[in-house]
């Protein structure tokens, strides 16, 4: 059985990015298993299709310890592409990445994640003149590098609820856009739109993988480019959500 998407109208490289990224992933070894690529053309892809099944904590912890072993995979450094990506994707959009390393995690956040989608929020409507203005102050805050700085982590890069398959086997991810970077970006985003026992899979990822102190505090930091994303694809009450969401993280002492 497979599942098979299609658009005659995707950009260059597309569908290859998202195999590449699955692939990556997937060579993680003890981490988490990803959805089997059975074929990929310019203008469509297919996977291996999916029994899924209501998730349990159990389920959730087989989640955090292998999402925590995924990144400990690790990446060339932050901002770095799947093996064989010259362009990456995040959804529908361009996603930005990085051919050498950044001098930190908050240069790559700054150049290639926040301004880039503040602006084109912006340029649509959708972010405020206010909102670019604190995002703005924002990335000069993190170009001086206030941010905790780790390793690179392999990450899936888009991990919403929506692209986790809870399967009997365990936890599949789809749909990623993968790229070197900060482990919270994850976790962040898992929480940003709500996944089921999410308490226990950031128990179970933190016990395998620590971060440094207050990872908690930053979930809002790592949720601005989503939340940026969405307010180019979907909109302005993304914007709005993301104008404060800048301004709070631009003024935390």
């Amino acid at each position: 059985m497979e599942f098979t998407k299609r658009d005659p109208h995707a950009a260059e490289g597309f569908y290859q990015a998202e195999a590449a990224g699955l692939r990556w992933l997937g060579e993680a070894g003890d981490g988490l298993e990803v959805a089997e690529v059975l074929e990929v053309t310019d203008t469509s892809i297919s996977l291996r299709r999916y029994e899924t099944v209501s998730p349990d904590a159990d389920q959730a912890r087989i989640l955090g310890r292998g999402l925590a072993r995924t990144h400990r995979k690790g990446a060339p450094h932050h901002g770095s592409p799947p093996p064989g990506v010259r362009r990456g994707f995040i959804a529908t959009l361009a996603l930005p990445h990085l051919d050498e390393p950044p001098p930190h995690w908050g240069d790559f956040y700054a150049r290639c994640r926040l301004e880039p989608f503040a602006r084109a929020a912006h340029d649509s409507g959708a972010l405020s003149e206010k909102g670019f203005r604190s995002v703005q102050k924002l990335c000069d805050r993190l170009t001086e590098g206030e941010h905790p700085e780790v390793p690179a982590a392999r990450l899936h890069g888009d991990l919403w609820s929506g692209n986790v398959l809870w399967t009997r086997r365990g936890p599949v991810l789809i749909d990623p856009a993968s790229h070197g970077g900060h482990p919270e970006t994850d976790l962040a985003m898992l929480a940003l739109f709500g996944l089921p026992h999410l308490e226990t899979v950031l128990e179970a990822y933190t016990a395998e993988n620590p971060l440094p102190e207050g990872w908690r505090e930053r979930m809002p930091l790592h949720q601005l480019h989503p939340l940026l994303v969405h307010a180019v694809l979907f909109g302005a009450s993304y914007g709005e959500q993301a104008a404060r969401v800048a301004d709070s993280c631009a003024n935390a002492s």
